[in-house]
């Protein structure tokens, strides 16, 4: 997509995700909350306990995807879980998720992961399409949710 671009952003850039934060939430059925919505993305960029990557269109913020460590002591290495993602609904069906995924591939890779991990809720198809069209792979399946994981390349 022409214009579009994925950056990691910092404590000091965190308002760039605070819509598209409350707006994931609200997705999920959450009660919009942008002042909640604030604290937590601050909090977690400050105590560097996530990394966040935006995509944007021009300087537009226009989905973002969130990545927490998950740490295998057997390994003995850090793996990712991706948390959250979420593309704005005007501009989704344009690779944006495709996009957001990659950095996070790519992130995961550069620092010695062996696996991002992620799930989905059971009846959240596209997501499903989108997870499987990219390579990962169902690894758990429950009532209310699928485990995915992508092995690092």
């Amino acid at each position: 997509m022409t214009g579009l671009t994925v950056k990691r952003i910092t404590g000091s850039e965190a308002e760039l995700v605070f819509e598209l934060f409350d707006k994931y939430r609200i997705f999920y059925k959450q009660a919009s909350d942008i002042n909640l919505a604030e604290s937590f993305i601050k909090e977690r960029l400050n105590n560097n306990e996530s990394v966040i990557y935006v995509a944007f269109i021009g300087s537009k913020p226009v989905g973002f995807t969130q990545l927490y460590p998950k740490y295998s002591s057997m390994r003995a290495v850090k793996n990712w879980i991706l948390n959250d993602l979420y593309v704005d609904e005007v501009h989704r069906k344009r690779g944006i998720a495709g996009r957001l995924i990659q950095a996070a591939m790519d992130f995961a890779k550069d620092n010695n992961a062996r696996f991002v991990q992620l799930e989905t809720q059971t009846d959240n198809y596209t997501a499903q399409k989108l997870y499987e069209s990219v390579g990962f792979i169902q690894q758990q399946l429950d009532t209310e949710f699928i485990v995915y994981r992508k092995t690092v390349d």
